[in-house]
């Protein structure tokens, strides 16, 4: 199973050979995906060729080429939600205080609706630097790619290429940026605009309890 990017990645490997003729390179592969590193591009292309999708040739220039046929391709896209049905009862409201009885309301949520939509992703939270925003180890955000976000919003910040972190987010006046956690123990970070590239923001979030 792809992720989302290797999908993408995919796609425009093969959308590139079968109009070049040939292989793209790794610099050309991250300006189509829009991402700074090719080391990133590199993982996306290594995970492909492991799982066969790809064919990487040693010691040759633009050494990328496809296995399969049209009908081989891959068949992932998560830009649809036709196809899926995810949907549980709403039944009513609870309050976190004061007692309210649920009382079924002949409705129902739909999942798909609330967490699916083009370009957004899930990622796994790893570390408490977010608790005071009810973010915790072992949780389960939901992305929304983007390459800028607001005051305030909930990042997937890239650090200088290569180190991925969660925080809120603050422009500066003087072009830098500072990434603040949301953890009282932990003191907010200044970065230089050019060093923080920013994924996406945070629009939801998923925990088990079980």
């Amino acid at each position: 199973m792809l992720t989302r990017r290797e999908q993408d990645c995919y796609n425009f490997i093969h959308d590139f050979i079968a109009r070049e003729g040939h292989g793209p390179l790794l610099n050309e592969i991250a300006s189509a995906l829009g991402i700074h590193s090719k080391g990133t591009a590199h993982r996306y292309v290594q995970s492909l060729a492991k799982q066969n999708f790809i064919i990487l040739t040693p010691g040759r220039h633009r050494g990328i080429s496809l296995p399969h046929s049209e009908a081989d391709k891959p068949n992932v896209d998560s830009t649809r939600t036709d196809y899926l049905d995810a949907t549980l009862p709403l039944l009513g409201r609870i309050a976190a205080g004061q007692a309210i009885e649920a009382i079924p309301d002949q409705d129902s949520i739909n999942l798909v609706d609330f967490f699916m939509a083009p370009n957004r992703f899930v990622l796994k939270v790893q570390g408490d630097s977010m608790i005071d925003a009810g973010i915790l180890d072992g949780d389960m955000v939901i992305i929304e790619q983007r390459d800028n976000a607001n005051n305030g919003e909930i990042v997937v910040a890239l650090l200088d290429g290569n180190e991925v972190t969660l925080k809120y987010l603050r422009n500066n006046r003087d072009d830098s940026v500072t990434l603040i956690p949301a953890n009282s123990t932990m003191a907010p970070m200044i970065y230089a605009a050019n060093r923080v590239h920013i994924q996406g923001i945070v629009t939801g979030q998923m925990r088990s309890y079980r």
